[in-house]
């Protein structure tokens, strides 16, 4: 997931704004994966996308606050490094605790009701909180189901986030404009071979999750050529005045998500053919439409104010409520028509979640580490 970053610069205020839309949508994937059977049937069956579309926005806004700051001495890689750290560091930790809760709120128990040592689970909140991946199968791999973290499925994104930042600080801001064409053609046409030969099992890019088999490698292509793609759009942006822009690219935005799965009731090339199309050429053109956007009125500027703050503490701390609304469902048989309610309740109930844990957790911890820490 990409935060909101911070810079002294004019900050895109559509841009913030479409990142919330896409936390926001993932909230309703996420929701939607607790009645599916396949990733064909799932609904708003292409969310995982939107991951994708947070890389190319990382690298965008990035290379915009920071690229300049490198040739004039005033930034150096442990200090941009530093500066990650206290933007990403504190949600997480609250994330995994807040993972740590409702996985004792549940019995302790994996997927398939095996009970759990406590030991595990602490080994699993100690890793989690240093953001470190687990393998399939080691015991604090505590839910049994292969994710990276077990505690907070959505934390793999902020860990590939972290590679990015550790490779633009030490590699990428280096890089010649030819050398970052490179890497993005060359991860581009990794990614789209990735998909196209099956490598997630179901034709499609949503692979990065799990350690197990060649899922980590899919995830590394979708960060390098997302993020690249988004630091070589800072470096050849020529913005045009586009009316609309936020409308535009919120309609696109949902509807590439939207979109049912492609090609049929089994897995199909035609998928990974459209999550290819999404990922290489349409999220870098909304992130350039969003771009070239500006917002006209009090109220459209505090919208995408608000939708940008909220987003990276709604993506990262709504997947803990997840887990006890998925054992709830399937412990119950239960279907979407018979919950539907209760997920209007719940989606609010994580809104609200992610604007306290701003307010009185985030904001205030950033302000303190950055007061001590980056005074210089």
């Amino acid at each position: 997931m990409n935060p909101y970053i911070e810079t002294t610069k004019p900050r895109y205020d559509l841009l913030d704004g479409l990142r919330g839309v896409a936390a926001v949508l993932v909230i309703w994937y996420h929701f939607f994966e607790g009645f599916a059977t396949s990733p064909v049937d799932q609904m708003m069956n292409h969310g995982y996308l939107a991951v994708d579309f947070f890389f190319v926005l990382s690298g965008f806004v990035i290379g915009y606050a920071y690229d300049g700051r490198w040739k004039n001495g005033g930034m150096t890689p442990g200090r941009f490094m530093l500066r990650r750290l206290i933007r990403l560091h504190p949600m997480v930790i609250l994330s995994v605790v807040f993972g740590a809760v409702a996985y004792l709120i549940q019995g302790s128990v994996k997927w398939d009701g095996t009970p759990v040592p406590f030991t595990s689970l602490l080994l699993a909140l100690a890793l989690g909180l240093c953001l470190i991946p687990l393998l399939p199968g080691v015991d604090c791999e505590v839910r049994g189901n292969g994710e990276m973290f077990p505690l907070n499925g959505p934390s793999w994104s902020l860990f590939f986030e972290y590679i990015g930042s550790i490779l633009y600080a030490f590699i990428l801001h280096r890089l010649s404009t030819k050398a970052l064409k490179a890497v993005v053609g060359i991860s581009g046409i990794a990614l789209a071979v990735a998909a196209c030969t099956n490598l997630s099992g179901a034709y499609h890019i949503g692979f990065g999750w799990s350690m197990a088999d060649w899922g980590w490698i899919g995830g590394f292509l979708r960060l390098s050529f997302s993020f690249s793609a988004g630091l070589l759009m800072t470096r050849t942006f020529r913005p045009r005045k586009i009316r609309g822009a936020f409308w535009i690219c919120t309609a696109l935005i949902c509807a590439m998500l939207a979109c049912p799965y492609v090609g049929g009731d089994e897995p199909s090339v035609l998928n990974a053919l459209y999550d290819s199309v999404c990922t290489l050429l349409v999220f870098p053109a909304i992130v350039y439409i969003g771009a070239c956007g500006v917002t006209t009125d009090s109220f459209s500027t505090h919208t995408c104010e608000f939708l940008g703050k909220l987003s990276y503490p709604v993506y990262i701390v709504h997947y803990p409520v997840m887990y006890l609304f998925y054992a709830w469902v399937w412990a119950g048989g239960r279907t979407f028509a018979e919950v539907w309610p209760v997920c209007l309740l719940l989606f609010a109930g994580i809104i609200t979640l992610a604007w306290c844990a701003m307010k009185f957790y985030d904001e205030p911890v950033r302000r303190w580490l950055s007061a001590r820490l980056l005074r210089k």
